[in-house]
């Protein structure tokens, strides 16, 4: 069976938000630039340190991205957000607001029909989360 995995792209803000992830998720974090990469001849000198992947390895998940593509334009993150489960209420509420500190909540953490604490943010990096914590058995 396969593994999904998240994969995001960033415009340039790449290194900073996946080291605020390992600090803020736990995990370990690999990251490459351009620079570091067989390709780094073939790169721009001003996107030398731009991501070309990195990979968050979260309880052997992964969350992975990049900085776009020279040349290619950023349209933002759009259409999907990450889901973050935790065992206690406590333990959500911990993580949404240590992601919400400079970005946006969309919903505040509340009790719902399938959680004790659901809430869901923007991140600082534009990056959407939803954060649930102590699951209902209620499918």
């Amino acid at each position: 069976m396969p593994q999904v995995d998240a994969y995001l792209i960033f415009d340039g803000r790449c290194a900073e938000a996946m080291r605020f992830y390992e600090r803020t998720l736990g995990g370990t974090l690999q990251m490459m630039t351009n620079a570091q990469s067989p390709m780094a001849d073939h790169t721009p000198p001003e996107h030398a340190d731009r991501i070309l992947h990195a990979r968050l390895v979260i309880d052997g998940r992964y969350l992975m991205a990049s900085d776009c593509m020279v040349g290619q334009p950023y349209e933002g993150m759009k259409g999907f957000s990450l889901s973050l489960i935790y065992p206690t209420d406590a333990e959500a509420r911990g993580i949404f607001d240590a992601l919400a500190e400079g970005g946006q909540v969309t919903m505040p953490m509340q009790e719902t029909f399938w959680a004790k604490a659901f809430g869901m943010l923007v991140d600082r990096f534009g990056t959407p989360w939803m954060v649930n914590g102590a699951m209902k058995n209620v499918m």
